[in-house]
């Protein structure tokens, strides 16, 4: 079973000139044949999402004839954008709709569903989504649109604006993605006024962004991120912002938002593993974005100086939106003017600079959460996520049903690189259910094709063991399948363990359920409104790795050796010398030496 929208690498399509002309020329032989009498390019199967929809195909027939001239385009265009200011620009209040600041103000919105009352709670996105496709149109419109029509537009937009700003609550959803495609939807407009409207409306639209987005932005790994959906990251929106970032800053200059889109950049580099899998959000877990991330990915891969076009995305939506016969769907086609018109090029190579929040080289990568405990490993084409005991997530060593993995304090990281070696030392205080503070050290080393973990803490009575990952999905090159087993090896015993009891709160590897269908299962609300992440929280128990001790470690220590991305028998040895604790395999030598005078820890690496 291959995971629907974990697919290949977003930097991966092709994205020249004339990739791009191919697109739009599929786009309008599919327009051409769509058409309706009326004007309509709205897919038929559509029905959500859709007060947008055929204003952005018009914009994206109009970009097309800029750059081909083709002679059938401008009567298309004219009728298409009829189409749309006659019969898809709602001025009564939608009823139901429970964000309006102001009842009966007559401004122009877009529908999310176009039956009065029947969901309205999407008309602010979808409004976002129409200014968005008019500017685009407003832009392109030099030499094929008629005046009236396009100061028809104009007012429209400007209506659009007003309602978003004005008529209604700021970002009800609370979703960043959204709200700052409002601000970028007001920075292009602006081009299109008189220079003091302009100088006005451009305030507003940073005023804005600094108020109410950049003001409430929630911390997550060291970083500072729009949130989304009441979370600090989403797989799917996270990226989509990054492109409203990049948009926000090509057009507008302001700093702000290419400080704001670094930060964000390097935030999901250091997340995001070097085969580009990764999952998690506040609203999805693992829908991933597609063509819609591309600009944002593009544009801040080159000044973050990372590949993080290694992002995978649904190439089913690798161009445009798409309705499942693959017929275009105007919904996100602002995204794809934006990505023609932006001619920066991919970054490629990965970043060499250490990440706090992650362990990269070749293709051995470990992502750390906010408490620096694994997120997601990746070693040997397979991917392993946090596995859960008594209710407790994390890779960690496990003793009387408690996980120690979770900190009671600072924790400190120490990062090396010698030779063909990377290598993480992480240190953390924990504790226990007795209460006692514990001093739990693990050492991450790869050699970017196997990584090695060593774990060593206190000595506690009883029996320890390392909970070592669940073993969740592998690398097929162009796809994600779901797997539940992996190439792991341990210094003591190990076993693969599967939950005894069956129930949504027990995740089994080997069942056809995915991570995030099982994370909406756990979640308070519906799917598409519940929070994945709080419900993967309520899982219970979960296939997991399980190491044991290494023999021969010191007296007064447990000590755990697991190697990812081989199978084959590995041998630890664990002593005191004079240097430190000393962790020997066949590949490398490492010390954990005594914490320098500002209490870091030193960690000595040698092949």
């Amino acid at each position: 079973m291959h995971l629907p929208r974990q697919r290949g690498p977003l930097h991966d399509l092709p994205d020249t000139p004339e990739a791009y002309d191919a697109v739009l020329a599929g786009v309008v032989e599919q327009a051409l044949a769509r058409i309706t009498p009326e004007g309509n390019l709205e897919h038929p199967d559509a029905d959500d999402d859709i007060g947008d929809t055929s204003l952005g195909v018009t914009s994206l027939l109009a970009l097309a004839w800029q750059r081909s001239k083709d002679p059938r385009l401008p009567e298309a265009v004219h009728r298409s954008l009829a189409f749309h200011l006659r019969e898809r620009v709602y001025r009564e209040d939608n009823p139901g709709y429970p964000n309006l600041r102001v009842r009966d103000s007559g401004l122009p919105y877009a529908r999310y569903v176009l039956e009065a009352g029947a969901h309205p709670i999407g008309d602010w996105p979808s409004t976002v989504w129409a200014l968005l496709q008019a500017v685009n149109l407003l832009d392109l419109a030099e030499g094929l649109v008629e005046e009236e029509q396009r100061t028809e537009l104009l007012e429209v937009a400007r209506g659009y604006w007003r309602w978003l700003t004005e008529a209604t609550f700021f970002n009800p959803q609370e979703a960043g993605n959204q709200a700052i495609g409002c601000v970028v939807g007001g920075l292009m407009l602006a081009r299109h006024l008189p220079d003091a409207p302009a100088d006005a409306m451009r305030e507003r639209a940073l005023r804005l962004y600094l108020d109410e987005i950049r003001a409430h932005r929630v911390p997550d790994r060291g970083a500072l991120l729009p949130p989304e959906h009441r979370g600090a990251y989403d797989n799917n929106y996270g990226p989509i912002s990054l492109s409203f970032l990049a948009q926000a800053h090509r057009i507008s200059g302001e700093p702000v938002f290419a400080e704001d889109g670094d930060a964000l950049a390097r935030y999901i580099d250091a997340r995001l593993t070097g085969g580009g899998f990764d999952n998690g959000g506040p609203r999805y877990s693992e829908q991933h974005s597609a063509f819609e991330s591309v600009l944002g990915l593009r544009y801040f891969s080159a000044r973050v100086g990372s590949d993080l076009g290694r992002y995978r995305g649904d190439s089913r939506w690798a161009r445009y939106a798409a309705q499942p016969d693959g017929g275009v769907d105007g919904h996100f086609a602002w995204m794809l003017v934006w990505q023609i018109q932006d001619t920066t090029g991919w970054h490629r190579a990965p970043s060499t600079a250490p990440a706090r929040h992650q362990l990269r080289a070749g293709t051995v990568s470990v992502a750390f959460d906010d408490r620096m405990t694994p997120s997601v490993i990746e070693a040997g084409g397979t991917y392993y996520l946090p596995a859960a005991v008594n209710r407790q997530h994390g890779f960690g060593p496990v003793l009387d049903g408690s996980v120690f993995c979770r900190p009671m304090g600072e924790v400190r990281v120490r990062d090396v690189r010698t030779g063909t070696l990377t290598a993480k030392l992480v240190g953390k205080p924990v504790v226990g259910r007795d209460h006692v503070l514990r001093h739990v050290r693990s050492l991450y080393v790869t050699d970017g094709t196997r990584l090695w973990t060593t774990v060593a803490l206190e000595r506690l009575p009883g029996e320890a063991y390392l909970l070592a990952g669940l073993p969740y999905a592998a690398d097929d090159g162009d796809r994600v399948r779901r797997t539940a087993t992996g190439a792991v090896a341990s210094a003591g015993t190990l076993r693969l363990t599967h939950p005894r009891t069956k129930g949504p709160e027990h995740f089994d590897a080997r069942a056809e359920l995915t991570q995030e269908q099982a994370a909406f299962a756990l979640a308070a609300d519906p799917r598409g409104y519940g929070n994945p992440d709080e419900g993967w929280r309520h899982l219970v128990s979960s296939t997991a790795f399980e190491a044991g001790p290494v023999p021969d470690a010191p007296e007064d220590l447990h000590v755990f050796a697991v190697r990812y991305g081989s199978a084959e028998p590995l041998t630890v040895a664990v002593e005191r010398t004079g240097e430190g604790l000393t962790v020997r395999t066949d590949a490398f030598t490492a010390v954990l030496g005594a914490d320098d005078d500002r209490g870091e820890p030193t960690l000595t690496l040698r092949p």
